[in-house]
């Protein structure tokens, strides 16, 4: 069955001063129909970039220079923004970070609604704005058919984001990319959030892409994981693998980071140094320096996805080389 989102050999580069930088280098996932795909690393990482180039977003002086982006087997990288436009809201959802930003604070939540569903779908403006009730009704807003004529600012942060759920819904797409949708709210509210989506994505079918540096909101609402790092995916695999059983050292060091719950460590744990310049990324293996596995072919040799156990890594413990083929 062909993927609702496919990412292959995806390289996004911009022109500074300094020389070219490439923000993404040889990025590749899938995401099927009813799938959270976590896109998970530090900030640097390549995250919001990736979800950027999906929505043909990425504005110059970027621009995407190899790969290939197909929405439902369509290669959209190469559209225009007028053909990126007609995707955007009809086929490709967006739920951002903020959502007091996300919505025009001048007019009423319900005109915003109607707005989108009559541009994407076919329907009169009686049917949109009762199709904007049922969807705010949906996404667990308390008397919808009245708070449809309040104003953003009458709302607190999770119901404003709840408001922003139903705007990525409204034209019914195929693929909704939450860049960090939980992270200015409160933790208590992250958890409804978190679990509002993936509910809207088993019932309707709707594949999400989930941006974010949060390995509990990763465990707690995706079915498989990308981890980046430095502009390239490390390490994916089903959820439950990368948490238990994290085969990439990067990614082991991300789960080790998180404080347990059931004592208080002496020390938090971290992983040495810093994600490293775009302008000045490693030979090899861009994670070797901070990586305390690396061994001589790291240094020299970016390692290429090999399979380790469920998941794929792009490490060279997992090489003939290293004498740790799984």
């Amino acid at each position: 069955m062909e993927p609702v989102l496919s990412v292959r050999d995806l390289r996004v580069e911009f022109a500074t001063r300094r020389g070219t930088v490439r923000a993404l280098d040889d990025v590749s996932f899938a995401i099927d129909k009813a799938e959270v795909l976590g896109v998970v690393g530090e900030s640097g990482a390549g995250k919001s970039v990736t979800g950027a180039a999906v929505m043909g977003l990425v504005a110059p002086p970027g621009r995407i220079t190899a790969g290939e982006i197909s929405l439902g087997g369509l290669r959209i990288d190469g559209f225009d923004e007028r053909g990126m436009r007609a995707i955007r809201g009809k086929r490709i959802g967006m739920i951002f970070q903020d959502p007091l930003t996300s919505l025009n604070p001048l007019i009423r939540i319900g005109d915003q609604l109607v707005e989108t569903m009559l541009t994407h779908l076919n329907l009169s403006a009686r049917q949109a704005r009762l199709a904007a009730i049922d969807l705010l009704a949906e996404t667990g807003i308390p008397s919808p058919a009245t708070r449809i004529d309040s104003y953003p600012h009458e709302f607190s942060g999770g119901m404003r984001q709840r408001v922003v759920i139903a705007l990525a819904l409204c034209g019914e797409p195929d693929l909704v990319i939450a860049d960090e949708p939980t992270t200015a709210l409160d933790v208590s509210v992250q958890a409804q959030i978190i679990a509002l989506i993936k509910r809207l994505c088993k019932e309707r079918r709707t594949a999400v892409m989930l941006i974010t540096h949060d390995m509990g909101v990763i465990a707690e609402a995706a079915d498989r994981v990308a981890v980046m790092y430095a502009g390239r995916v490390v390490e994916v695999g089903p959820v439950d693998d990368i948490v238990r059983r994290p085969r990439h050292p990067y990614t082991q060091g991300l789960m080790s980071a998180i404080p347990p719950l059931d004592h208080r460590p002496d020390r938090l744990v971290q992983i040495p140094g810093s994600m490293p310049r775009l302008t000045a990324i490693p030979s090899g293996c861009a994670f070797h320096p901070r990586c305390p596995q690396a061994f001589a072919l790291c240094r020299v040799e970016e390692p290429p996805g090999r399979r380790a156990g469920t998941s794929f890594a792009a490490c060279h413990l997992y090489s003939p080389a290293a004498g740790r083929v799984s």
